[in-house]
């Protein structure tokens, strides 16, 4: 029950951001909107306001507002309102704007989700060392757990991410000098480092320098001040937009494997269940990941997405014409067709990742 609730609040918060997106565009455009609903499918509860009817639909794997005048071949639904009010009736980039609304509030939420995390304290791991493997370098060297790491190569540590990052910069080719923290006295200790096989953020095996030292649970808290949450909140998306790009490149590629790395509404829900057992903290952090990921999936210039109908517009930027009649008809087929098989995949590895536990 934990993690279908958790799965629908994940759900409802991106999709009413992203379309309120399209809706608060819309609206801005002077564009008439007939609907706005979340999810697909009848109406599970409905209520008009004005020109507009809001619902809750039986299906909730998405959303969408339609508005006057959208579908070019839906012509009849303008001849008694003005058309000034028409999506269809817009300058080029007016529709632009509007479409991009969406992907754009999706990527907003995110910013604002981890501005307020900074705002409030960041967690971090102290570099403090946990265990020291037996017979390794740090062993050697005299390493102790509780080991407070304050510098290494002359470069001041901070948190234990700067730990690993620090070690590749020496390359791990010659004796390196470490300052630590034990009982209020600090000790220098020479360390070589080895070079050992790991796994990166994707999985995929590595060669790195390694000492033989694991983190303790000794945790704090990095509070940012208002500009600098901002910046922390920009800065993050950013990083999680370029690890999705890599991420994507890889499978291109075919260096990362599709199974292992697409998921779909199921892997979602159990994510979002695990989260939010865990606290608010991961819960909210794991929306604000969800949400780029739905504003880059959401941009793909694959017909009946944002970005499919981004495309459609630069076509017509290009030609002077609209795309309509058959061959948009046949570009959203294949959209849909695309969208479908995707799907499909993403339902068939959360399915084997269940019974591979």
């Amino acid at each position: 029950m934990i993690t279908i609730l958790a799965f629908v609040i994940v759900l409802g918060i991106l999709i009413f951001i992203h379309e309120l997106g399209h809706f608060l565009a819309a609206k801005a455009s002077g564009v008439g909107v007939l609907r706005f609903s979340l999810g697909f499918g009848p109406a599970v509860v409905r209520k008009r306001i004005g020109e507009t009817e809001y619902q809750v639909a039986a299906f909730p794997l998405g959303g969408y507002v339609k508005m006057l005048g959208e579908d070019p071949e839906d012509k009849d639904r303008v001849t008694h309102i003005d058309k000034r009010r028409s999506f269809a009736h817009k300058r080029l980039w007016v529709k632009a704007a509007i479409v991009f609304a969406g992907p754009l509030f999706n990527v907003l939420l995110a910013v604002v989700v981890y501005t307020a995390i900074a705002w409030t304290g960041v967690p971090y791991l102290l570099p403090v060392i946990g265990e020291v493997q037996k017979g390794s370098p740090a062993d050697k060297a005299g390493f102790l757990p509780g080991d407070l790491i304050r510098s290494i190569a002359g470069v001041p540590v901070d948190e234990w991410e700067d730990v690993a990052l620090v070690l590749n910069d020496t390359g791990g080719s010659h004796v390196v000098r470490v300052e630590v923290v034990r009982e209020e006295r600090v000790f220098v200790l020479n360390v070589r480092p080895e070079m050992q096989k790991a796994k990166n953020i994707f999985g995929e095996e590595i060669v790195r320098p390694m000492i033989g030292i694991t983190a303790s649970d000794k945790t704090s808290l990095k509070r940012y001040g208002v500009f600098g949450g901002v910046s922390y909140g920009v800065s993050q998306c950013y990083r999680i937009v370029k690890l999705t790009a890599v991420a994507f490149s890889k499978m291109v590629k075919g260096t990362l494997s599709v199974k292992e790395s697409l998921g779909g509404p199921i892997l979602i829900a159990q994510v979002s269940g695990q989260t939010f057992k865990a606290g608010f903290l991961p819960f909210v952090s794991l929306i604000a990941f969800i949400s780029i990921n739905l504003a880059i999936i959401n941009l793909l210039p694959i017909p009946v997405l944002d970005g499919g109908h981004l495309l459609l517009f630069l076509i017509e930027g290009v030609t002077g014409k609209p795309v309509e009649g058959r061959p948009r008809e046949v570009a959203q087929q294949i959209g849909l067709f695309i969208l479908v098989m995707i799907m499909l995949f993403a339902f068939y590895n959360d399915i084997v990742r269940i019974f591979r536990g």
